[in-house]
């Protein structure tokens, strides 16, 4: 398995066959966009080729480490720059998939640890907000065009539908046709579930 990894990924990396239509809409050739849509660009091919778990991160500017999504100091420059560089290439991953008939069987989940909070930390910056921020899902069966929960007016705590992480991967197992509730692995002589005692599948996210 190692062998055929190494034997493959030199193609599955190598994006230089893509049309200019293909990287224009993934946003390659803007120094913006250019290196989160280069990602978004290979997850595309290696879901392609049948790989069945990519992860894509969207973390700090290489040039700036303190410029990113944990914006302590200065929310709005930070957020802005992460936003417009992960925003197109986003887009164009569900829209490529989406044209390649791959969407249907494919379950798109982006997501955070956590939000930011209502009031300012400092000058201009935000703290974390564990209590509500945003998670949105894509394609396998997920209904579009809806959401599901809200904060309050300060969006400061969940006012409605309250979800946990629980709940997510409860529900995403079920899309992979998964009981999480017999799902468990051993661990430290206890069959142990992957969404602990909790999680409920929420079903009003299905299409049908």
């Amino acid at each position: 398995m190692a062998a055929k990894l190494q034997l493959s990924a030199p193609q599955v990396l190598d994006i230089s066959g893509e049309s200019e239509a293909t990287k224009n809409l993934y946003g390659l050739g803007d120094v913006v966009t250019e290196d989160f849509g280069r990602r978004c660009l290979i997850a595309r091919r290696l879901l392609e080729r049948g790989v069945r778990f990519v992860q894509v991160w969207s973390g700090a500017d290489n040039g700036f480490p303190r410029r990113n999504w944990d914006s302590h100091e200065d929310l709005a420059r930070d957020h802005l720059d992460m936003g417009r560089s992960m925003d197109k290439p986003a887009a164009a991953l569900i829209k490529d998939l989406k044209a390649r008939g791959l969407l249907n069987d494919t379950i798109v989940m982006w997501t955070t640890e956590f939000g930011r909070m209502p009031c300012s930390q400092g000058a201009k910056g935000r703290d974390h907000n564990p209590f509500t921020f945003t998670t949105w899902l894509a394609g396998g069966g997920i209904k579009g065009g809806m959401t599901y929960g809200e904060s309050d007016k300060w969006s400061y705590r969940t006012a409605a539908n309250p979800t946990y992480c629980y709940d997510v991967h409860a529900t995403i197992l079920h899309l992979l046709g998964i009981d999480h509730t017999q799902l468990t692995f051993r661990h430290n002589g206890i069959d142990r579930r992957l969404t602990d005692v909790h999680g409920d599948v929420i079903s009003e996210l299905f299409n049908t």
